[in-house]
C-alpha cells in the first residue's frame, strides 16, 4: 500500500509541475509540499480536500486505500 506522499508526488509529476508550482497553486509553502510528499507532514483536512479536488482523486486514492 502506497504511503499518501508517494501517491501526491506521482500525482504531482504526472501534471508535470514542481513543488513549487504546487505551493503556489495551493498557496502553501514549497516546505510544506515537500513535507507532505516526505510523510513528515500530513496537510489539514480543508487542504486533503483542496488536493483531492485538484487532482481529480478521493481521498481514499490519496491515502492508498484504493488504486
Amino acid at each position: 500500500m502506497k504511503e499518501f506522499g508517494e501517491r501526491l508526488k506521482e500525482l504531482r509529476t504526472e501534471k508535470g509541475i514542481t513543488q513549487k508550482q504546487l505551493a503556489a497553486i495551493l498557496n502553501v509553502s514549497g516546505n510544506a509540499v515537500h513535507c507532505w510528499e516526505c510523510d513528515k507532514q500530513e496537510p489539514s483536512m480543508s487542504m486533503l480536500l483542496i488536493l483531492s479536488e485538484y487532482f481529480e482523486v478521493s481521498l481514499d486514492f490519496l491515502f492508498g486505500k484504493e488504486d
